[in-house]
């Protein structure tokens, strides 16, 4: 089914988007897979194309779009050439940014802003904690004044871009009374003073994304690293998590669909019994859902895409497009599996890359089981 969302100008930015991904980041695929990070020199010319920038204002280095479907567009490119380099540049650019952009003193902004657009300096966020997952708010990490000074103490896991990031977003309770109204953000800087960072975790998938853990250890900052006022960390991540979410479900849709184009082309050329393996009865029955399912399914993400850039997006229904785009890309992609046969299980394949990579979406930016809770919830069921 022909798309609708997007104009002469959103399929320019696409071509534009897909020129660098050609030139730029897919010779250094396998290198990525390898090395378990993004190269710098990747980073840095997705800034000089204008790709990190979109959601920053143009005074701090940014192209100010203002229109989120240049970011579904971006992240959909992404997303084709693998799930994990559109997880550490969506982060980068996407979910990062407006934190700063919309809390952000003006000294913060024209500190920090320019770097991340530019690719000069990578930056993460850094909520999870390795005893709380998903429960945001049962955070541990303490940040506790100290004169003009904060002390930072505890750890993070699961970071994107941890191993790499010149800066990091990092939730603190700052109130260890008052529970989720207690949370406050800070933004740290590497090589800080008892920031340190782990290597890069050891992942079933996402090869090249440097997920690591960070610790900190008395660090000290002034107040001028504290984002927002204090005691609203909790409610700012609740807020943004509905770009982040949107944002995936992007990333999920497009990521199968790619895999997906990819299966049908094979089925038609590997020969069995006499016949192309997509003849069979079966699993041309099966293709035919699996379109269907990843047609249907981008219906409902453009809808959100068109919502979030009208600011009419809704916590729930960001939350119905994360968990069922995710689980229709784990259903996609184990069924490409299976219909590349034995070679499906070679790393050596795109199908099994992008199997392995696509597992965690059902986990993170609120497991599936935390959407349903929320969407349970908006239907007064308690």
């Amino acid at each position: 089914m022909r798309r609708a969302i997007f104009t002469e100008d959103h399929d320019a930015f696409r071509d534009s988007v897909r020129q660098f991904i050609d030139r730029t980041a897919r010779p250094r695929a396998e290198e990525m897979i390898r090395e378990h990070s993004i190269p710098r020199e990747v980073w840095l010319e997705a800034g000089r194309q204008g790709l990190l920038g979109l959601s920053i204002p143009e005074e701090y280095g940014g192209s100010s779009a203002q229109d989120y479907r240049f970011n579904a567009v971006l992240a959909e490119e992404q997303s084709r050439l693998s799930a994990a380099f559109s997880s550490c540049m969506g982060i980068h650019s996407d979910v990062c940014p407006p934190y700063l952009v919309a809390h952000g003193t003006e000294e913060q902004k024209q500190r920090w802003l320019p770097g991340i657009a530019s690719g000069e300096q990578i930056i993460a966020i850094a909520m999870t904690e390795p005893s709380g997952g998903s429960d945001l708010a049962a955070l541990k990490t303490t940040a506790v004044r100290d004169g003009e000074e904060w002390v930072i103490n505890g750890s993070k896991t699961f970071i994107t871009n941890g191993h790499s990031c010149d800066l990091a977003i990092v939730a603190a309770r700052t109130d260890p009374t008052a529970g989720a109204k207690g949370i406050t953000l800070f933004v740290l800087e590497a090589g800080t003073q008892g920031f340190t960072k782990g290597e890069p975790l050891d992942k079933v998938g996402q090869d090249e994304a440097d997920t690591c853990e960070l610790f900190f250890t008395d660090v000290r900052v002034s107040d001028e690293h504290r984002l927002g006022a204090e005691g609203r960390g909790f409610i700012l991540m609740m807020e943004h998590l509905t770009q982040e979410r949107v944002g995936a479900a992007v990333s999920n849709v497009a990521h199968a669909a790619q895999i997906l184009s990819e299966t049908l082309d094979y089925v038609k050329e590997r020969k069995a019994f006499g016949q192309a393996i997509g003849a069979f009865q079966h699993n041309k029955f099966l293709l035919a859902e699996l379109v269907t399912k990843i047609d249907v399914t981008q219906a409902f993400v453009d809808q959100c895409v068109l919502a979030h850039g009208e600011g009419d997006l809704t916590p729930v229904d960001a939350a119905k497009a994360k968990w069922w785009s995710a689980h229709v890309q784990g259903e996609v992609l184990d069924a490409c599996v299976q219909l590349y046969g034995g070679y499906g299980f070679m790393n050596e394949y795109r199908v099994a890359r992008a199997w392995r990579d696509a597992r965690v979406t059902r986990i993170w930016a609120g497991s599936n089981e935390i959407m349903k809770e929320i969407i349970g919830r908006d239907l007064g069921l308690g």
